[in-house]
């Protein structure tokens, strides 16, 4: 049995959930969200409260474990990229509870963590077809990495900027399906057969207990001290100056 507390702040939305053997007991989601720039200066919220939100969600979750007796194993967070904001005031959290706690802490990809959603709505039925999700930039830029159906790393997450070329090699291939909050503007501009967008998909944590389980109980856990999540701004950093 593992009962895992999940916080996800790496966009514009904020939830917290419970998730106990696989199933999901508890949840909150605020779509105001942190909204911090997603380019390398994203360091400025535009719902400044959503800080305190986070913390209102997460003392809401812990209220609710200690209300139904259940002691937690782990807390999940996402590890982005993302927001600045969103990404450090998550992480705080979830590393102030393990220390208080001693609990394990546990971190999931932000892009990782879209697909899951799209896998289980069964949206990208075709065996041989393949995830992309993205994360907005500035102008024609997203962060993005390609999966398999079975969330097997196809390609890393890297700065792409977009044009007719960036995926042809995979969309020549096999149908390529792209969501998150940088997918809709790409669409027009990557204008292939095999290329279809899957709207409204977003990084909720309801969706990180099949990601976060399988860390824990592969023992895939981070050293609260030293953990640090994948900050845009830092990831910008080290991309090619011509993707700047």
């Amino acid at each position: 049995m593992s009962t895992i507390l999940h916080i996800e702040t790496s966009t514009d939305v904020c939830s917290v959930a419970v998730s106990q053997d696989g199933k999901c007991i508890f949840e909150r989601e605020e779509y105001t969200g942190f909204g911090g720039k997603p380019a390398a200066d994203a360091t400025a919220p535009k719902h400044r409260g959503s800080a305190v939100t986070a913390g209102v969600f997460v003392d809401e979750a812990l209220s609710f474990t200690d209300s139904q007796l259940l002691d937690l194993d782990a807390v999940a967070v996402s590890c982005g990229p993302g927001s600045y904001t969103g990404l450090r005031v998550g992480t705080s959290i979830a590393k102030g509870i393990c220390y208080g706690q001693d609990l394990k802490l546990i971190s999931v990809p932000t892009l990782e963590l879209l697909c899951v959603p799209v896998l289980l709505a069964e949206k990208a039925k075709e065996e041989n077809a393949l995830l992309c999700p993205m994360i907005d930039a500035r102008r024609m830029e997203v962060y993005a990495a390609l999966y398999d159906r079975a969330l097997r790393e196809v390609r890393p997450t890297q700065a792409d900027v977009v044009t007719a070329d960036t995926y042809r090699e995979w969309l020549d291939e096999r149908p390529v399906y792209f969501f998150g909050n940088g997918a809709a503007k790409c669409m027009d501009t990557i204008d292939h057969p095999n290329a279809h967008l899957i709207e409204d998909v977003k990084p909720l944590a309801r969706w990180m207990f099949p990601l976060a389980e399988r860390r824990f109980f592969r023992e895939q856990f981070e050293d609260v001290a030293y953990f640090v999540p994948f900050y845009l701004k830092d990831f910008v950093a080290k991309q090619p100056k011509k993707l700047l």
